[in-house]
This record gives structure tokens, C-alpha cells and sequence, in this order.
């Protein structure tokens, strides 16, 4: 407890002396005015504590985001000795999530330990890993543990009793673009569930197969953590890069956009891209690199 108070106490604090940047807010700002749609963005530097905000407490669909807080009730019920990291599960028909997911392709018996899934839930986004791991931790767990830990927007709402009405608007999960970044930003300094959870959780974080967005704008040789989130009409990106110069985080969040195709192309993904780049380039200003020519055929949809 006092560990969870400090912990509320030092963000509480870092946040009401976080200086905006006004330069920066401004770039932003350009770089959203003509966008199709709504959105929201919260940027922080984490070394200097200078933050850039645009409808940054406004509620958006977090869509597969919302796994980053499934996964977070995993590890404290690993913690707490009510799952086992590595125990194995037993995959049921019944789990199926249709799609294209991994793990939909199991046979009914077939065994996979838990980690696996946690993996499979945020590298390869699979829902159908992540909503056997919802079942087995709880939709209500997961949001008693974001409201122990000062979380007062960021909610799973699917399969959760009290949320039907959220999930009607929103779907899957909601968050506002600020505490989004905030999740990540525990998970970054050891403060979500224990520091070895937080450790576990980031080094899972920064091994996304969806690297397209955001991630393409930022060099191959820089670590970054992410999560992806996208319906019809909603994409969203989190990201929090391990910069030379400075670790930052970032979330971009959107709804009632426009342009709904799932293409490479669509007005959201390359707004993730430009200002995911726009971000790169403010922070690392003496920073030449670009993705390189022809590294667009590679990210094409088949």
C-alpha cells in the first residue's frame, strides 16, 4: 500500500509541475487540423517532464490497446499466486475468437503455457488470447486494479458486468490519451503490479509484430514499447521510446474517423506515421534516419 501511495504521490506530483510545451503543442496541432475524424494526443518527455496535449482527457475506444491492462491483471494475479506465469492451460473450442488469430488454429485439448499467450496477446495482438486471459482474470479485477492504481478513465468494458452501456459506445475498452501514456509510463518505471511484473510486461511491450504505424518512423536500432488499436472507426497507437537523447511516450487516439478503410494507406495510419515522425525528429533533431526507399512494399496488406 505505501508502495502504491508513493506511487500515486510521485506522478501526481510530476504531473502538476509538468511544464507544456508550447512549440511543440503547436506542431501538433498543425499536423492534426485537417484530419477526418477526432483526436486526441498526449506526448511526455520522460527525462525532461515537458508534456503536449491535444483533447488529451477526452474518453476515445482504446479497441486492442485495452490488452495492455488485461495484461497488467494477469501479472498481479501472477503475483499474487493465483496464476503461475508459465503454468499450462488447456485450449476449449469455446475460446474461439474468430479471425485470424494463432491461437484460434489450436485443437480442442491442445496445451499452451501462459506466457505464451500473454505473448501472443500483445505481440501478435491475437484476441483470442487475450479474451481467455480476460476470462481468466476478470473484466471487474482488471478495473478494480486501474482503480487502485488512480486509473479513473481506462476501463474494459466487453464481457465485464456494470459496462454494458461504455461497451455500446465505445466497445472493447475506453481510455483518453493521457492515461494511456500513464500505463505505459508505470509499466516503463517498474511501478505496475512489482518491478520484476513491470520488467516482464515491457520487455513483452516491445516485441510487436504490427509495426507499421508509429514504429516504422522510428529507427530499427531504437527500442520502442507499443500497442496497436483498431476498429472501423477508430485507430489508436501508444508508444514510449527509448531515445538517445531522452525516453518518451506518446499516445494517438482517434474516433469517428472518415476514412474506414484497413489499408496502409488510410488517413489514420498515416497520421500515427507522421506524428510518430514528427516526434522522432523533435527529440532527435541531429537524427538523419528515415525509413529506407522501397520499405513501403513491405508494409503492404496482402
Amino acid at each position: 500500500m505505501k508502495r502504491l501511495l508513493l506511487c500515486l504521490f510521485c506522478f501526481a506530483t510530476a504531473s502538476a509541475f509538468a511544464q507544456a510545451d508550447k512549440k511543440l503543442t503547436a506542431q501538433l496541432q498543425e499536423a492534426v487540423n485537417d484530419f477526418g475524424g477526432q483526436v486526441g494526443i498526449y506526448v511526455q518527455n520522460l527525462k525532461t517532464g515537458k508534456t503536449a496535449a491535444i483533447n488529451a482527457d477526452t474518453l476515445f475506444p482504446t479497441a486492442s490497446m485495452i490488452k495492455v491492462s488485461i495484461l497488467a491483471g494477469t501479472m498481479d494475479k501472477i503475483e499474487k499466486g493465483e496464476l503461475q506465469y508459465n503454468q499450462k492451460l488447456v485450449y476449449r473450442d469455446s475460446l474461439l475468437y474468430p479471425g485470424e488469430d494463432i491461437l484460434g488454429s489450436f485443437k480442442n485439448g491442445d496445451t499452451i503455457q501462459l506466457s505464451k499467450v500473454t505473448m501472443l496477446m500483445i505481440t501478435m495482438s491475437d484476441n483470442t488470447a487475450s479474451l481467455w486471459l480476460q476470462k481468466l482474470v476478470g473484466g471487474e479485477y482488471i478495473n478494480n486494479w486501474l482503480d487502485q492504481n488512480g486509473f479513473k478513465a481506462l476501463r474494459v468494458n466487453s464481457r465485464t458486468v456494470g459496462r454494458e452501456s461504455f461497451r455500446k459506445q465505445f466497445g472493447w475498452g475506453v481510455s483518453s490519451p493521457y492515461e494511456m501514456a500513464r500505463l505505459f509510463t508505470m509499466i516503463h518505471n517498474g511501478q505496475a503490479v512489482s518491478e520484476a511484473a513491470s520488467e516482464r510486461m515491457y520487455r513483452t511491450l516491445v516485441r510487436i509484430y504490427w509495426d507499421s504505424g508509429a514504429l516504422s518512423q522510428i529507427p530499427p536500432y531504437v527500442q520502442a514499447a507499443s500497442k496497436q488499436g483498431s476498429v472501423d472507426d477508430a485507430k489508436s497507437e501508444t508508444v514510449l521510446v527509448n531515445a538517445p537523447h531522452g525516453d518518451y511516450v506518446f499516445s494517438v487516439m482517434t474516433k469517428n474517423i472518415k476514412d474506414r478503410r484497413w489499408t496502409e494507406d488510410n488517413e489514420t495510419h498515416l497520421l500515427i506515421q507522421k506524428i510518430s515522425a514528427l516526434l522522432w525528429h523533435y527529440y532527435e533533431p541531429k537524427s538523419a534516419w528515415k525509413p529506407a526507399p522501397g520499405i513501403a512494399k513491405y508494409m503492404k496488406n496482402e
